[in-house]
Order: C-alpha cells, then sequence, then structure tokens
C-alpha cells in the first residue's frame, strides 16, 4: 500500500495520465487475477477509469512508473484519490484489493462476524491454492511447459486442480454462492474457473467438466451483467 499527498504525486499517472483523476483508478488486463478487481468494480457501483496494462509488453509491467505502484510487477493495481482519511492510495495484489473495495462500498464484504470470516477463508482459499496450482496447469497443459518431456509436473498439478475443484464442488452442494451470499470469494474463484474453460482448455484434463454444481456455480457467476461487464473491460 502506498499513500501519497495527492494523485499527481504518482509517478504511474505521469505514463497512464487520468481522463477523470477524482475517481478509481484501475491498472488491469482481463487475466483472472485482472478480472476479479473490475468485476468488483461492476458490481459494486464505484466509479473508476481503467487503463490496459499488457502482460506481453515489458514497456507496461517493468517500466519504474509501474512498478512505483506495483513493485511485484503484476496486474491488477489500483489508484483510489479518495483513499483512508481522504489521501489517495495505491493499492497492489488482487485479494487486498477486492477486501479494500469491499470494505469501501458496502457490499459483497461483510462489515463483522462469523460471516466475514466465512468470506475471508474462501478468499484466502482461493489466493493460496486455486489460483496457484490452476496456473501451473495453464503453464504445463497450454503454454511453454507443454513441450517439457517429463509429464510428472504436469500430472501433479492437474491431480490438485481436481483436488481443489472436488473442495469446491462439495462446499457448493447445496448453496449458490461460496460463502453464503454472493461475495468477493466468488469474484476471486469463478474468473479462475472460466480461465480453465477458456484459456487453458483443460475442463477434462481437471476433471472440471464432470463438477455438477462447478458447472452451474459458473454459469451462474457468468451470467451476471456486472460480470459480464468486468470481463470485457480488460480484453
Amino acid at each position: 500500500m502506498t499513500s501519497l499527498s495527492s494523485l499527481s504525486d504518482f509517478p504511474v499517472t505521469k505514463r497512464w495520465p487520468p481522463a477523470r483523476p477524482d475517481v478509481i483508478q484501475l491498472y488491469t488486463l482481463n487475466t483472472p487475477n485482472g478480472i476479479k478487481a473490475s468485476v468488483m468494480l461492476e458490481e459494486s457501483g464505484l466509479d473508476y477509469e481503467f487503463h490496459r496494462i499488457s502482460i506481453a509488453n515489458p514497456e507496461d509491467q517493468l517500466t519504474p512508473e509501474f512498478l512505483s505502484l506495483n513493485p511485484n510487477n503484476k496486474i491488477p493495481a489500483l489508484l483510489d484519490p479518495n483513499g483512508p482519511d481522504g489521501k489517495p492510495m495505491g493499492l497492489f495484489e488482487s485479494g487486498a484489493i477486492l477486501i479494500y473495495l469491499g470494505d469501501k462500498s458496502g457490499k459483497f464484504l461483510p462489515p463483522s462476524g462469523a460471516a466475514r470470516y466465512e468470506v475471508m477463508q474462501w478468499l484466502m482459499w482461493q489466493m493460496g491454492g486455486l489460483g496457484p496450482m490452476f496456473g501451473q496447469v495453464g503453464f504445463f497443459h497450454r503454454y511453454k511447459g507443454r513441450e517439457i518431456e517429463d509429464k510428472r509436473p504436469l500430472q501433479r498439478y492437474l491431480a490438485e486442480a481436481r483436488r481443489l475443484l472436488g473442495v469446491l464442488d462439495r462446499q457448493l452442494e447445496g448453496r449458490d454462492w461460496v460463502a453464503g451470499d454472493y461475495s468477493i470469494a466468488d469474484m476471486a474463484i469463478a474468473p479462475w474457473l472460466r480461465t480453465i474453460r477458456v484459456n487453458y482448455e483443460a475442463e477434462k484434463e481437471t476433471g472440471m467438466d464432470g463438477f455438477a454444481n462447478v458447472q452451474a456455480y459458473l454459469a451462474r457467476f457468468l451470467d451476471r451483467p456486472a460480470v459480464q461487464r468486468g470481463i470485457e473491460i480488460g480484453a
């Protein structure tokens, strides 16, 4: 988290000048992690301006301007001109951004009590398990890793992906959303399911095509108009 006195103090605004400096500035792309932030902004109704960051172009993510906002050189990142105490604030990491926007908007994240921690634990489950493991599936099944002759890494990550999908399928038995009401946990989880289908083309290999609760859950998520807009924003 970075806090400065005015929006113009953030070097990232020199490379991507805001047209509307009074609203949230979102730096993202329609990757599964990037979609989380744009979907939450669309769902919550918070006003924002979108800046497309290319993950294939080192002139974007590795520039001093972007690194000044996110030293980890990943998307999404966010700059809020009206952060805590009314001061501008920069933020990176998709899970942290979801929590921040949930608290700022008062939507999709309970303010306290057991319901808040129910959402948080599934958000952390995605951040620490589902996302990283699915990402490895993508690398070894769909991208450069598929050229590796030794298939043990691929089989390891496919097996773990199947296990995690089984956990999710059981959690969804008899419920529409993972933590009760629709929440930031769903906005974190479902984009990665979409990626298994759309980007990695690995529904069969992970067994996702056989998990009925997961399939219905993804369909519900993708049917939401705000989700559709959030996906399209970074395309």
